[in-house]
């Protein structure tokens, strides 16, 4: 096999939404403040007794039913997150359990909301090297269990959901050579840490980090993709906040392309965001089979992956 192809997506978020008018009830904001800001309307929240595990095995299942194989034929499985509070099993051992994968290697990926697009291109590189056929990519997290719900400036960017890709070994790669990096000089810029665990960041470096140095990245992923940015017909950034797609998007000249936009109705929800935001644009069916998508994760340990994606079948 030269590469591998997306076979399937699925998507999960909780049932519960809180609104900006919700916020407004809880900390001093509003709704004109909050969509200024960061562009985001509302956000999903977990129960109490909802897991990332739980996230993740829900929209691993959507994506397993849609990929047509069975259990059995998954040999890999990676979850995305940052957010678990479970070490061992890990997240991968408990989706696997759910989804009846009898003997996969399974490994979470720790790399905050990049943790995704990591973690696909392991999957990538794992099948090219031919240790894998198939493997279940998830990016879940549960962002508002550790969200300071008195802090304004973070609370509002918060939501929780999980997306999941099948990913399996074809004669033509369909998800090109991986750009990644860091700047860990600048990785406390973002943190979940302390007792509890909370969430909080300078927003105005990730702003400038994000805005000034990511758009000739995401190019030069479209360089080793072998695509040009106005030939892309999709355009899938972590969903950190609008206020940062949108620059990104238009530096990046993909000036054909569909931008996801999917933080207006989910917020940030870390690892989750990209394959959520991808999974539902697939399901939309804007993106035809074999057109190029650029996905590009980015934010915690100010780190960053991204690849160009031809689009599967939606058959």
């Amino acid at each position: 096999m030269s590469g591998s192809r997306l076979v399937s997506t699925g998507h999960y978020q909780p049932a519960k939404v809180l609104t900006n008018d919700d916020l407004a009830g809880m900390v001093d904001t509003s709704d004109e403040w909050i969509r200024q800001r960061v562009g985001i309307r509302t956000r999903h929240v977990a129960g109490p007794g909802e897991s990332v595990a739980d996230l993740a095995g829900h929209a691993a299942a959507k994506a397993l039913a849609g990929s047509g194989l069975d259990p059995a034929d998954i040999d890999l499985v990676l979850i995305a997150t940052c957010t678990q509070t479970e070490r061992a099993p890990n997240i991968a051992s408990r989706v696997a359990a759910r989804l009846g994968v009898p003997a996969a290697a399974l490994m979470d990926v720790g790399v905050s909301c990049s943790g995704f697009t990591h973690a696909l291109a392991v999957a990538d590189h794992t099948i090219r090297a031919g240790a894998a056929t198939n493997a279940l990519v998830v990016g879940a997290d549960k962002m508002t269990a550790v969200t300071d719900w008195t802090d304004r400036t973070t609370c509002v960017l918060t939501g929780d959901g999980a997306g999941a890709a099948v990913v399996s070994a074809a004669p033509k790669a369909e998800i090109g050579p991986v750009v990644w990096g860091s700047a860990p000089e600048l990785g406390t810029a973002v943190r979940i840490e302390g007792t509890p665990t909370r969430f909080s960041q300078d927003g105005q470096t990730v702003y400038r980090w994000a805005t000034t140095r990511l758009p000739e990245i995401a190019r030069r992923a479209c360089e080793r993709g072998g695509v040009r940015p106005e030939d892309l017909a999709a355009v899938v950034l972590h969903q950190a906040n609008l206020r940062i797609i949108e620059p990104i998007a238009k530096k990046l000249g993909a000036v054909n392309a569909v931008i996801a936009r999917d933080v207006v109705e989910s917020g940030n929800t870390s690892a989750a965001s990209v394959p959520l935001a991808l999974s539902k644009l697939l399901e939309q069916g804007v993106v035809r089979r074999g057109e190029p998508m650029l996905l590009f994760g980015f934010g915690g340990n100010l780190s960053y992956a991204g690849m160009v994606v031809r689009c599967p079948s939606s058959e």
